[in-house]
């Protein structure tokens, strides 16, 4: 069977790939429960305004990722990415999107993980399951160590169909939205945008079509 090279899979990670979060476990994992407890602490109002809604995502996202990751070395994100991935991720995939994944690699499909969490340990998640390319929030690196800041924005909602298309044009071609055929796997209100994308979309495990509102 020849690979099917013009259909592109893109899955978001955590809750579609995965059954819950996996950013907060990775921190906690790296820095220990006690740091972790104080970081969360240092940062609740933040945390708090976003659990409210008065504070967007990716503000109550960078005070986290300043307070648990500034200063951190690359070579200790990769420590703290094997022992997260020996001792936390082991039983987190869901079977019926791994099944999906699979499927789109035996068809010999294109498949993009397209993740609103950092790539400190994304990268080396994406490259064990195959995945031919990640797009995620990229973090900012000086000298060898993190600044805390994000590199790129934050790659939730709207941000995940900008990076799919800049993608989908630089791989494929000016015209790859005309000429692909696009799945898109998800699980919460911020991968609607993407799904919207898609000839195919699949939301929490389902086909998914969108309802158009009442006038």
């Amino acid at each position: 069977m020849q690979p099917d090279t013009r259909t592109v899979a893109a899955f978001d990670f955590d809750g579609t790939l995965t059954r819950r979060d996996t950013f907060m476990p990775f921190l906690a994992r790296g820095l220990g429960w006690p740091r972790f407890a104080l970081a969360l602490l240092t940062c609740s109002p933040w945390l708090a305004g976003y659990a409210l809604r008065l504070v967007r995502n990716d503000v109550a996202k960078q005070r986290l990722m300043l307070a648990t990751l500034e200063g951190k070395s690359t070579a200790e994100m990769d420590d703290w990415t094997t022992q997260w991935l020996a001792r936390d991720f082991p039983g987190q995939l869901r079977e019926d999107a791994m099944a999906r994944l699979a499927w789109h690699q035996q068809q010999g499909h294109c498949c993009v993980m397209v993740s609103a969490s950092p790539d400190i340990y994304l990268a080396h998640v994406a490259k064990q399951l195959g995945f031919d390319a990640l797009l995620c929030t990229e973090m900012a690196v000086e000298g060898g160590r993190l600044s805390g800041l994000m590199r790129t924005p934050n790659c939730h909602g709207e941000q995940k169909v900008i990076r799919l298309r800049a993608w989908l044009a630089k791989r494929f071609g000016a015209d790859a939205a005309n000429d692909l055929v696009l799945y898109a796997y998800g699980d919460t209100s911020g991968d609607k945008p993407m799904l919207r994308m898609a000839q195919h979309a699949w939301y929490r495990g389902q086909p998914w079509t969108e309802v158009p509102s009442q006038p």
